[in-house]
């Protein structure tokens, strides 16, 4: 079931749509505990369609209001302004270099700890 189909359906069917996609949920557990299910997808599905109708209902009470996708293809120009180009990365020779030269205490006694520990 797609949301666009839904939107088109007035309250009262959405209302009746959820009573009955609740039952279904109810029965496809039920029938998923006494290994009566064939197909355990149809749980999954159930409970997608319900989410949707009841997401629906909600937008609906609160006065959000959604544009067919149609509608805003059509509203929506496509944007033709290009992307701002990236800024290029240091090398990495550049980065190493530096990194070095930043902290060279630290690796000169990390060198002389592992020479003592080894003899």
């Amino acid at each position: 079931m797609k949301a666009a189909d839904l939107r088109e359906k007035s309250v009262d069917d959405l209302n009746e749509l959820q009573k009955t996609l609740a039952r279904d949920v109810f029965q496809n557990r039920l029938k998923n505990f006494t290994n009566r299910l064939d197909d355990t997808s149809m749980m999954r599905k159930t409970k997608r369609d319900l989410a949707r109708v009841v997401t629906l209902l909600r937008e609906q009470a609160m006065g959000i209001v959604r544009a067919p996708a149609a509608a805003k293809a059509e509203a929506a120009p496509a944007p033709t302004a290009e992307k701002p180009a990236k800024k290029k990365a240091a090398p990495k020779a550049e980065v190493k270099a530096a990194a070095a030269k930043a902290k060279p205490e630290k690796a000169a006694k990390k060198k002389s700890a592992k020479k003592s520990e080894a003899k």
